[in-house]
């Protein structure tokens, strides 16, 4: 049985769609007859606290689901002091880097990108052992950080990630990109690279989650996932127009940093349409979700190369999705007539297509969940796309 390891800062138990996207990649190649490991932090995402069974320890290995998991020590933290997130990331770096260096590892290794530093400082040590590196790329570093105003352009820490970047991308035997657009991108910057579409689909093999339409209860709409920057959750709840939506409510599921700021939001309403629920895990939410109706997919700006997983992931389901992020995802939702785009960063247009779903009766709901599940289910097949990966030699 042929070697293979995988290096990613999340995995679980950690929540997110990162975490969920290489766990998913790991079983996939565990399926195909490959002996998979990963290195990764001890598990503290997205609390920035290490979890009970991490605390006080330097090391852990473990046993997941056949995957066997190498988590390293970090010095985890969410604060917003650069200087204080910057030694949580110099710490994990310095782990990896000591391990790479001084333990064997297999010949083939997947390297997770971004975190940026992470996928170089990994690259740099495979690429000195001469290791075949298959670099997947889920978004753009350091563009989609000028794009969300993290980074400035031209500044020395944007010039040093372009040449990161540009290291990573030629020193990979190959590399995955999660778009089109991250594939153009990276034959814009070496242009012979092998470059393979990956999407992050689901899993199929999961129980159907049968949905319920509820036909006297209110429209619910739901965001599950990170209450971040990039996602922009806490703006669009500030001006989602509820007085004039009827019978619709939103519901959250996650964390993040602009919780706080969400949950001071909603205890001012007079008349609740906005509900917080937490952070779930992932089996216990899908069950809360099977009397929910559309699924709300938001980023804050258009980032080149990002196709949220959750597309793919509640497409899945069946759920309808509004989708309000731009770029290649509002094609892919176009294309396979998952549910509604409104255009990325016009409230006005997403307003208008929540007074749209207002408008629709139960009944067309539940066919639309019926009509999306079925076409989910032909057009991101995760075991199809595996397999023709491992038939192209990228594995």
């Amino acid at each position: 049985m042929e070697e293979i390891l995988i290096i990613s800062n999340y995995y679980p138990p950690e929540k997110g769609a990162a975490a969920n996207r290489i766990e998913q990649l790991a079983i996939k190649l565990h399926q195909n007859n490959y002996r998979v490991s990963v290195i990764c932090p001890l598990g503290n995402y997205p609390k920035g606290a290490l979890f009970a069974e991490y605390k006080g320890k330097f090391s852990v290995t473990e046993n997941r689901d056949n995957i066997t998991v190498k988590r390293l020590w970090i010095y985890p933290s969410v604060s917003k002091n650069i200087l204080i997130r910057l030694l949580s990331v110099l710490s994990f770096s310095s782990s990896l880097f000591l391990y790479l260096l001084f333990r064997k590892t297999p010949q083939k290794v997947v390297v997770q990108s971004p975190p940026l530093l992470l996928s170089f400082i990994s690259v740099f040590v495979l690429s000195f052992k001469k290791k075949k590196i298959i670099l997947n790329v889920s978004d753009l570093w350091p563009l989609a950080a000028i794009e969300l105003q993290a980074l400035k352009k031209d500044s020395i820490s944007h010039k040093v990630s372009l040449f990161m970047e540009r290291f990573i991308y030629k020193k990979a035997s190959s590399v995955l990109g999660q778009s089109n657009e991250i594939i153009s991108h990276v034959k814009g910057v070496i242009p012979d690279k092998p470059c393979f579409l990956y999407r992050n689909f689901p899993n199929h093999n999961m129980e159907r989650l049968e949905l319920k339409t509820e036909e006297q209860q209110p429209i619910k709409l739901f965001y599950a996932g990170l209450l971040g920057i990039a996602q922009g959750v806490y703006d669009l709840c500030e001006k989602i127009d509820f007085k004039n939506l009827g019978n619709i409510e939103l519901h959250l599921f996650g964390d993040g940093a602009e919780k706080q700021q969400i949950e001071a939001l909603i205890a001012a309403q007079k008349e609740p349409k906005l509900f917080f629920q937490g952070m779930l895990e992932r089996k216990i939410l899908h069950e809360r979700l099977k009397t929910f109706d559309v699924a709300l997919v938001p980023l804050k700006t258009r980032i080149y190369g990002s196709v949220p997983s959750k597309i793919f992931e509640y497409g899945s389901l069946g759920f309808p999705i509004l989708y309000f992020g731009g770029g290649e995802g509002e094609t892919l939702v176009h294309n396979h007539r998952l549910g509604w785009v409104a255009a990325v960063g016009n409230f006005t247009d997403l307003n208008e297509k929540l007074q749209e779903i207002a408008a629709l009766k139960k009944a067309d709901l539940a066919q639309m969940k019926n009509t999306i599940f079925s076409e989910s289910q032909k057009a991101f097949d995760l075991d199809f796309q595996m397999q023709s990966l491992i038939k192209q030699g990228v594995f």
